[in-house]
Formats: C-alpha cells, sequence, structure tokens
C-alpha cells in the first residue's frame, strides 16, 4: 500500500524568534537532533540513475515508515554540459540510538528490500559509486531543530548552499561554534540567509568543524543574502570580536540543486 509524502513545513514568522531565544538559554543536556550528511561520490563510472531510484523508492520511505524526516537529497548545481560528480544526503535523527535502530529496521524490511534491489543485490564488479563519506554532527544550541520553511519545496527556482567551516584544533572549532550561539544565527536570517540545519561534527573525516544548509529563493537570492550579511553592521562588530580570530582554517562550500523526491 502506498503512504501519502510526508510534509515538514514550518511558518517563517518565528524562525527569527527560535535562533534568538536559544542563544539566550541555557547549554541542554543532549542535543535535540543529530544529522548524518552522507556525500556518496559517483567517480568515473557512478550510475547517478540507479542511486536516485534507490533513494526515491527504497531508502526514503523506509526512513519515512521508520519516522524519521525530513531528508534531504541533493546534487552541485552545475551546467548543462557537466555532471554531477557527488550526491548529498541529510538525514535528521531524534537520538542516537534511533541511528543504530535504523539500520536494524532496514535490514528487517522487506518493501525496502525489494524497492532497492537493483542497487543492493549488484556485485562488487558493478558498484553504482566510488565511495560514500558520511559526517555525523549534532545540533547547536542556535538551531536545535531542522526547519523546511512553508512553502520551500513548491519553489522549484530554490537553491541551497551546504558550508562546512573547518578548524585547526578542537580549542577553535569549539569557540567557532560558540560564535554562531552568540549571534551569528540572527544575523544571517535578517540578512536573508535561511538555515534548515545547522550541526556540529562528532564523527567526520574533517573534524573539528561545524556545517549548516541553507536555502534560498534563487541564486539571485542567494548571493544578495551573502552581500547582505558582510555588510551587516552586528557581523561586522561579531566578526572583530579577537575572541574568534582565526576559528576557521577552511570552508568547503557547495551551491546545491534539490532532487525532486527530497523532502528539503
Amino acid at each position: 500500500m502506498a503512504h501519502p509524502p510526508m510534509k515538514f513545513s514550518t511558518p517563517l514568522g518565528w524562525l527569527a524568534l527560535v535562533a534568538l531565544t536559544a542563544c539566550l538559554h541555557m547549554p541542554m543536556t543532549s542535543a535535540e537532533e543529530y544529522y548524518e550528511v552522507r556525500t556518496i561520490q559517483l567517480g568515473e563510472n557512478g550510475d547517478a540513475e540507479a542511486i536516485d531510484q534507490y533513494l526515491k523508492k527504497a531508502l526514503l520511505p523506509a526512513l519515512e515508515r521508520q519516522g524519521i524526516g525530513p531528508v534531504g537529497v541533493f546534487s552541485p548545481k552545475t551546467s548543462p554540459q557537466k555532471k554531477a560528480s557527488s550526491i548529498f544526503v541529510i538525514i535528521p535523527y531524534s537520538d542516537l540510538d534511533q541511528i543504530e535502530a535504523s539500520q536494524k529496521a532496514l535490514a528487517k524490511d522487506e518493501a525496502y528490500q525489494t524497492a532497492g534491489a537493483n542497487y543492493l543485490n549488484r556485485d562488487a564488479k558493478s558498484p553504482p559509486y566510488a565511495r560514500i563519506s558520511s559526517e555525523l554532527l549534532t545540533a547547536m544550541e542556535c538551531w536545535p531543530k531542522t526547519v523546511v520553511p512553508e512553502g520551500t519545496l513548491e519553489n522549484d527556482e530554490r537553491v541551497y548552499e551546504l558550508r562546512l567551516y573547518e578548524s585547526a584544533n578542537e580549542r577553535l572549532g569549539n569557540l567557532k561554534v560558540e560564535m554562531f550561539n552568540a549571534g551569528e544565527v540572527p544575523i544571517f536570517i535578517d540578512s536573508g540567509i535561511q538555515p534548515i540545519f545547522i550541526g556540529q561534527a562528532l564523527v567526520g573525516p574533517q573534524t573539528p568543524s561545524l556545517t549548516y544548509l541553507t536555502v534560498y529563493k534563487n541564486e539571485a537570492a542567494r548571493e544578495k543574502a551573502w552581500d547582505a550579511f558582510r555588510a551587516h553592521p552586528d557581523w561586522k562588530v561579531l566578526s572583530k570580536n579577537p575572541r574568534y580570530g582565526g576559528t576557521v582554517s577552511r570552508i568547503d562550500k557547495f551551491v546545491l540543486a534539490a532532487k525532486p523526491y527530497s523532502q528539503m
């Protein structure tokens, strides 16, 4: 029996209040959410169509049956002449135990096994991708829950940006997290930069780091928002605070388009 698609949306009116209130609260004893950011590197012989079919027909419906979502699936925005090199999958979890429980549930899910057979039953000589790399994040105080603003999925022109801020050591990484919690996110919102999730890496290939995903109405809105952020008077004050100097040693930035079946 087919299941109707889950809808995940949030009114825009309270987004700034969420960020401001969270920044004023005492630290939480445990995160409200955790995120897996899964990067599927296609390589020269990758089969993007097979991966899309697996994600669309097998994995996302199975996670939906487990109550996990919204799940985002994205590819880098590229020119028509260039193929995308990676697929990004973002999965939110309510707690750490849910990650292990989800894997066990997939192994027992017959509908998942059937729908994903073309992908799951491939042998070692015909892999659909070159490698999968994942990082596990914990939600931060300034943005404790996934937010997909109302109307986002109906906008075919929307553009996303995934950023990873890497730090030279754990002390500097924690200071960058503190900088976000101390007021960077309200400046985002005031500038037109709409977060979907923000998380600090617990495990990953580029720790210490934090990663966040933002969404914009279109490419012009994305460029305008970042121009506004850089010129924002509050950012000029915060960015010149010597406490936060040198907290980021590397920035990885990906401008993304959502897959048609993405829930973000």
